[in-house]
């Protein structure tokens, strides 16, 4: 089996520990050779980096692991590139949050104005780690994690259109299917989902388990019977825990097909802001309570000398999921994951251009997604609303167009008023001066 060459782009993130210990976990199906961790945040990174050190001292000391602020050392001879950035960090996030919300909407950290400021910012740091990677390693497999995933994908797909080694993943589907096999007692490993959607803004549509039965029927009943909570709860903030509740309410209105939890934010907008509070938002909730966790807990690591019995780790699917995708792909596993591609017929009454999330079998070719066919008037109307919101999106970037950025945010469910698109939209340029190209 050969051994990769891997850089982690993102090494300060609170989800590196995760992904390191993923790392050595699958040795066995994904061959290590170098395990490169890369950050502008030189200072925030060596934290994560010095713990990253002791892991793999410990669990694999035949890979080379070493953490850098010089994408000349990053990425050169790599063979993939785990991709995680968040520009701006958690006090833009934050602002992308209490903005929408000062002007009463909603204030979320993927979608609505929310979505749309975050995706502005990560535009321009994407597109330059995609050249700079395939200047120095032509070849290397780039598998992108950054959000939000949709506007990212589309951003890249339009900059890097002959491009066949990006591939765009999210883990909240697989987090559902983990939650979903641990509410029915099965396994979800065996499961066979059939999704369609946009990066969370999808749907399943059944769920086969190994003897071809669908679980998504007996899914159904069990969360309209007692409820739903994610396979991690304890792990978990309340508002995490507040979000899968809304599961329940999302099938009690539309109870055709197992719905990704983000797409609460868009059919229930008003119900969503009048349940936020403006000075306290996720972003708080995660810098006062995993952010500060993680750091901590990589810091007593070191201190300790050991990551034996740490805690460390926050959510495995996030890191489970990005190494198995890898090891499909290199080992030509041909396994079936849920990615995001561009949809070229996929789904037949949607145009060609939409990045469609959908599950596909995996190997050295990449991906081969499985087709869905045509889809009913109001999943169809919806997606063609949120598509057209984050191409306009992507536009406004490359063309530096406010009426562009102005007309997606009007065009997005939890805005819809085009004086309030306005006014959010003013502060949002306000607050990103320092990220988001001149908008004319």
């Amino acid at each position: 089996m050969k051994k990769n060459n891997i850089v982690l782009v993102g090494g300060g993130s609170t989800w590196t520990p995760g992904i390191l210990k993923a790392l050595t976990t699958h040795l066995t199906s994904f061959g290590l050779n170098r395990v490169t961790l890369y950050d502008t945040d030189g200072q925030r990174q060596e934290v994560i980096g010095e713990f990253g050190k002791i892991l793999f001292q410990e669990e694999a000391p035949e890979v080379d692991f070493r953490y850098t602020t010089d994408k000349e050392v990053a990425y050169r001879d790599v063979d993939f590139v785990f991709c995680q950035m968040r520009t701006g960090g958690y006090p833009m996030r934050e602002q992308d949050e209490k903005i929408p919300l000062s002007f009463g909407v909603l204030g979320q950290e993927t979608c609505g104005p929310g979505g749309f400021a975050y995706g502005m910012r990560s535009i321009r740091d994407m597109v330059e780690m995609v050249k700079e990677v395939r200047r120095l390693s032509p070849e290397a497999w780039i598998l992108n994690y950054t959000n939000p995933a949709a506007i990212v994908a589309l951003a890249l797909d339009s900059y890097f259109p002959d491009d066949q080694r990006i591939l765009n993943i999210c883990d909240q589907p697989v987090n559902l299917l983990r939650s979903y096999g641990r509410l029915i007692e099965a396994d979800y490993t065996k499961f066979e989902p059939t999704y369609f959607g946009l990066n969370h803004f999808g749907w399943f549509t059944h769920i086969y388990d190994e003897n071809g039965q669908d679980l998504a029927p007996q899914i159904k009943d069990t969360i309209l019977n007692g409820g739903f909570r994610p396979v991690d709860a304890e792990q978990r903030d309340q508002s995490w825990l507040d979000t899968y509740a809304m599961v329940e309410d999302m099938l009690l209105d539309f109870p055709e097909y197992l719905p990704n939890t983000y797409l609460q934010y868009y059919l229930y907008p008003e119900y969503k802001v009048s349940h936020s509070n403006p000075d306290y938002t996720r972003a708080n909730e995660v810098m006062a309570g995993r952010e500060k966790n993680v750091f901590g807990e990589c810091r007593d690591i070191v201190a300790k000398g050991t990551a034996k019995d740490s805690h460390v780790v926050h959510n495995d699917a996030h890191g489970d999921m990005i190494v198995e995708v890898a090891a499909s792909i290199a080992n030509n596993l041909r396994q079936t994951y849920i990615v995001i591609v561009p949809n070229n017929g996929i789904v037949a009454n949607l145009p060609n251009d939409v990045m469609i999330e959908v599950a596909a079998s995996l190997g050295i070719n990449g991906p081969m997604p499985y087709a869905v066919g045509q889809i009913e008037t109001f999943y169809k109307g919806l997606i063609e609303g949120q598509h057209a919101f984050e191409k306009l999106t992507v536009e406004a970037y490359r063309e530096g167009s406010y009426t562009k950025a102005l007309q997606a945010l009007t065009l997005n469910r939890t805005v819809v008023d085009g004086k309030k698109a306005r006014k959010v939209l003013d502060a949002l340029i306000e607050a990103n001066r320092a990220y988001w190209p001149e908008l004319t």
